[in-house]
């Protein structure tokens, strides 16, 4: 009967290269967070979401799935610790980045005092455009939050807080700059009228329906076989023949139908960075999908179809 052969692992501080902990006779096949969840235990205000451990200071992240003896390490491992801050879970995540521009947009569309002069406190536009344009902007924050709660499976990921503080600033800033121009006294309603605004409606409408079928099918994936996502019997599914995100295809179609709704130019500038952002966030996940698996189509761009 072979002996289990017993790793030291030694964690230090990646800037002061100080010893904060000696782990001895820790198991050959335990995991990163394993050793994560033993380092906090002589740590308690380290809790493995804050924790890094590299076998360099230089060197990337161990995962948290990674085997000690599978490591490039003897018997006696030297990892050293960063700390990476306070963390939040993804869904208190998504739940303050959408909760943030959905409350912003209401306070300048009710006009509340002090935004605008105050002759116009606690007064309506008279365009029904603007009535329109806050019904289309609260139902798609209104849609996040309620895909945040019951349709997103989040990991155990965690994002630190000082990210999440920038993110919602550009959130809520852009969901404050946009309100402030739509629900202005002085806004002109877009140039052909009802058409142009009817047109944009409709494809809004399509375009979230759209978004939440992604989102369901991708929910659905979860707990089977590894294998990538392929279209259903629902129609908003089909996109998924010629792209690999169509959530983020569907997600930037909803923005520019804003955009043209509303013809209001701080709405498009937001709509194209959201655009290279979630272009960057589909080009990542596209080749992720074709490094893992060999029969990927070919054919499937990125976040367009035919074309990005």
């Amino acid at each position: 009967m072979s002996r289990t052969t017993f790793f030291e692992v030694r964690v230090l501080d990646a800037k002061t290269k100080e010893l904060l902990c000696f782990l001895d006779k820790v198991e050959p096949y335990s995991t990163i967070g394993d050793i994560k969840s033993l380092f906090h235990k002589s740590h308690p205000h380290w809790y493995p979401a804050r924790q890094a451990l590299k076998l360099d200071p230089k060197e990337k992240s161990l995962r948290d799935d990674e085997v000690l003896q599978s490591l490039p390490v003897g018997t006696t491992a030297t990892m050293y610790f960063r700390d990476l801050g306070p963390q939040l879970g993804w869904t208190m995540v998504f739940l303050a980045e959408c909760i943030g521009p959905l409350l912003t947009y209401l306070l300048f569309y009710f006009r509340v005092p002090y935004i605008y002069s105050h002759k116009y406190a606690f007064t309506s536009s008279p365009h029904p455009v603007v009535a329109l344009a806050c019904t289309c902007h609260t139902f798609h924050y209104m849609k996040k939050l309620i895909e945040t709660i019951f349709v997103h499976h989040f990991s155990h990921g965690t994002m630190p807080l000082r990210t999440i503080v920038r993110n919602c600033a550009y959130y809520w800033g852009f969901s404050a700059w946009l309100a402030y121009y739509i629900n202005h006294p002085l806004y002109t309603p877009p140039s052909y009228g009802e058409l142009q605004v009817n047109y944009a409606l409709v494809i809004f409408v399509i375009c979230e329906l759209g978004n939440f079928s992604i989102h369901l099918v991708l929910n659905n994936l979860r707990g089977e076989r590894r294998r990538f996502p392929m279209p259903t019997k629902n129609p908003f599914t089909w996109l998924f023949f010629f792209v690999s995100c169509p959530n983020y295809t569907y997600e930037v179609g909803a923005w520019v139908s804003f955009s043209i709704m509303t013809q209001c130019l701080p709405v498009a500038l937001y709509t194209l960075l959201g655009f290279i952002q979630m272009t960057i966030w589909a080009k990542g996940k596209h080749r992720a999908y074709s490094r893992e698996f060999k029969d990927y189509p070919s054919f499937r761009m990125a976040i367009i179809p035919l074309i990005l």
